[in-house]
């Protein structure tokens, strides 16, 4: 129950039925009458009654149907009360209505017993019964917040610890809503949570976020397992701290009692580095040069050198046209190609971030001249561009909230729908959609008529973000405003948080393996960063730079723990999100056939493009290639935005081992393999380069031995270096970011 400002009280049972003991001599306030808002809707929350697995499917279970965790609260009163032909509450003898005894499991029920006969729960519904079914008065305080206490905890192996949940109201009431919330672990194997909302500590160090929600709203604590044994404070102090970011991580990774690897070597750094600027292998030539220089800055010269590459474009561009490019089947070739162009323009020229986000979301002009105006002739429904707007641009996935209040965030349909209004008046002009031949230019201007309307209520809305507000739309020519302007200004404004969060985010997943949100466009209260402090360092910084993608880039890669080596200690070995040491990956497929290329030596050909064309440069995956689609570019039919699966596959080993194209390229009489074979190396030096070539290293002295005894057995010069090559690109070594 709620006190009144400033009375503090014990308690025992629930809501309106507890038994309450004043804490000092204040007297405690009136308890209020139960009502359905403020009352029965958290125990239909809390039992999972109105679940998705429940009533709260899209058609109910056994007709009665509840929206999902209750977010129409009207439809749900009246399916309750009215419906059922008045069975399910019945005020002349609540103890005989349907919504207790099924509930109770004193009839036969689907779901099973919910609550117990005589508990708090039941005995609180009975009274809301009896008392006619009141909803809250229109006046009533609204819930404001939640707190959990403690908001941060350390826990040994096996420890246990109480949660306590606190509802705050509009009118500085407080509730303890603690055996009402529904509890969540994103880390269920290291901190577990029960129904009462008490935490266990399993037996693996690491650190878990519980998620309390109650009535829309959320609050987290953060429950960290320290790995046992004592690290002095020394071996943290001693840390290199290159820029903000190494203070950051070593200060989360002396709150666990880990301790972060060795350096990576010189050569681990260089193919590091060229893979992530870059996306191709640097030659022997650049590799010698670079493990003999004594410059003690030679790392960030090369990571400068590399932002300055051309190549930088494609490869940042190529992850960019995932996320926007459709199928050309569906906007049409030229479309298609325009947008493709937009994107590589925008990152050969380093545009500012915030202009190339204010240049789609407000978009207008040809499909054919203007590429950003493209996302406007592929997401056509004001519904559809909310979807993609929030996850790309925002990290907020707002695709549940049009059907129903969001499960795991406080967004509600009505704010989806609010949002969706920016996008009402997008106008076209042109030939329109024919798929699958789309080929006619389309105009995207701004209309001066368009509405969006609540799915429920028929009720037209205003174009609303989803917090704050926007800044004033207003028309460059003097005509109707385009409320899409507002809109990008309201994305890119400074004040708003998750603009920046996104992108440094997606970066940082980019370079260092894993997002330190994860899934990197899924920010919410429920899925909280592995390290906020770095996050929002990271996302200051990007704003204090201009939005500078280069910038950041160049940060995190001149951090000591960017350098770090991915071999684990005995201290960090099962850490795989607090960056304790660096986190393997596989080459995305455009580097890794590119990779193939430049070792062999035989171009590759791609449908619509000019020889020579590098596989990041393709501007549509339409176009065919075995290779790529095995090592996962997204399938051309599929809608973006499109994540690629980072994982490998026995697909993947088996294309490496016995593709007939591969064999063609390393065996070419024009190849590398050959030419090699033709000139008077030694083996010892046809080997060093080969590694050189694949590895960005030399060979050990066991590996010369070893790729030795081939060129000393029966197979000729050339064949044993193209085996060679071979077993070289089919080791993890080659298919691996390291």
């Amino acid at each position: 129950m709620r006190l009144s400002n400033g009375c503090t009280a014990i308690s025992w049972g629930i809501l309106a039925l507890v038994a309450v003991a004043p804490a000092h001599a204040a007297a405690p306030a009136r308890v209020p009458k139960v009502t359905y808002e403020q009352d029965v809707l958290p125990v239909l929350t809390r039992f999972g009654c109105n679940a998705g697995a429940c009533h709260g499917k899209a058609r109910g279970q056994n007709g009665f149907a509840l929206s999902l965790l209750g977010f129409d609260t009207d439809s749900d009163h009246a399916a309750i009360t009215r419906e059922g032909r008045g069975r399910r509450v019945f005020p002349a003898e609540p103890g005989q209505s349907l919504l207790l005894l099924k509930a109770a499991a004193l009839v036969p029920h689907g779901g099973g017993r919910k609550i117990d006969p005589g508990s708090p729960p039941f005995e609180m519904l009975r009274a809301w019964i009896a008392d006619g079914t009141p909803r809250a008065p229109a006046d009533a305080p609204k819930l404001a917040k939640i707190t959990v206490s403690p908001a941060e905890k350390s826990l040994e192996a096996g420890a246990t610890v109480p949660l306590a949940v606190t509802a705050h109201y509009s009118d500085g009431t407080t509730a303890d809503v603690t055996a009402m919330a529904a509890y969540q672990s994103n880390e269920a194997a290291v901190v577990a949570v029960d129904d009462s909302g008490t935490i266990k500590a399993g037996t693996l160090p690491g650190e878990a976020a519980i998620t309390a929600r109650y009535l829309g709203s959320f609050a987290t604590c953060d429950v960290s397992i320290p790995l046992p044994g004592d690290v002095p404070a020394s071996t943290y102090e001693s840390l290199p701290r290159r820029n903000f970011i190494d203070g950051l991580v070593w200060a989360k990774l002396q709150k666990l009692g880990l301790t972060p690897s060795a350096r990576a070597g010189d050569a681990t750094f260089q193919r590091r580095a060229y893979l992530d600027v870059i996306g191709r292998l640097p030659t022997p030539d650049e590799t010698r040069a670079f493990l003999a220089s004594t410059d003690p800055d030679r790392r960030a010269t090369l990571v400068d050198a590399l932002l300055d590459r051309p190549e930088y474009a494609d490869h940042w561009a190529n992850k960019w046209v995932d996320l926007l490019r459709p199928n050309p089947y569906r906007v049409g070739m030229k479309a298609v190609m325009s947008l493709d162009g937009f994107v590589r323009e925008a990152f050969r020229d380093n545009w500012p971030y915030d202009r190339f986000v204010r240049e789609i979301v407000a978009a207008k002009g040809s499909t054919f001249t203007n590429g950003a105006a493209v996302v406007f002739r592929d997401r056509r429904e004001p519904e559809e561009l909310t979807t993609t707007v929030t996850q790309l641009f925002l990290g907020i996935r707002m695709e549940c909230a049009k059907c129903h209040h969001h499960p795991f965030e406080s967004w509600g349909q009505e704010q989806f729908y609010e949002f969706a209004a920016f996008f009402a008046k997008v106008g076209r002009k042109g030939v329109g959609l024919s798929p699958p031949i789309s080929g006619g230019e389309e105009i995207v201007v701004a209309g001066k008529t368009g509405d969006v309307k609540h799915p429920l209520t028929g009720k037209p809305l205003e174009a609303k973000p989803l917090f704050g507000k926007s800044p004033e739309s207003a028309s460059e020519d003097g005509g109707d405003a385009d409320p899409r302007e507002a809109l990008a200004a309201w994305v890119t404004a400074r004040d708003n948080p998750y603009f920046g969060r996104v992108i440094v985010n997606r970066i940082w997943a980019d370079l260092m393996g894993r997002g330190i949100v994860d899934p990197v466009d899924d920010l919410r209260a429920t899925n909280p960063p592995s390290n906020g402090p770095l996050l929002d360092a990271l996302a200051e910084d990007f704003r204090e730079h201009g939005c500078d993608l280069k910038h950041t880039i160049r940060t995190i890669m001149n951090s000591a723990v960017y350098g770090l080596s991915s071999e684990p200690n005995d201290r960090n070995i099962g850490d795989i999100r607090n960056y304790s040491r660096h986190y393997r990956q596989r080459l995305r497929a455009e580097s890794l056939l590119d990779a193939i290329v430049d070792v062999t030596q035989v171009p590759e050909s791609f449908d619509a493009a000019p020889a020579g064309t590098s596989a990041a440069a393709i501007w549509t995956h339409r176009s065919p290639s075995l290779f790529l689609d095995t090592f996962g570019r997204p399938d051309p039919n599929q809608d973006p935005p499109c994540e690629r699966t980072p994982d490998t596959s026995v697909v993947q080993a088996l294309h490496l081992m016995n593709s007939p194209a591969l064999n063609a390229k390393i065996s070419d009489d024009a190849g590398r393999a050959a030419a090699l074979a033709a000139t008077d190396k030694t083996p010892e030096a046809i080997i060093e380069e080969l590694y050189l070539l694949t590895l960005s290293r030399k060979p050990t002295p066991e590996e010369v031995s070893e790729s030795r005894s081939a060129f000393d057995g029966s197979a000729t010069r050339r064949l044993a270096t193209e085996d060679l090559l071979w077993a070289l690109f089919n080791s993890a070594e080659f298919v691996f970011k390291d």
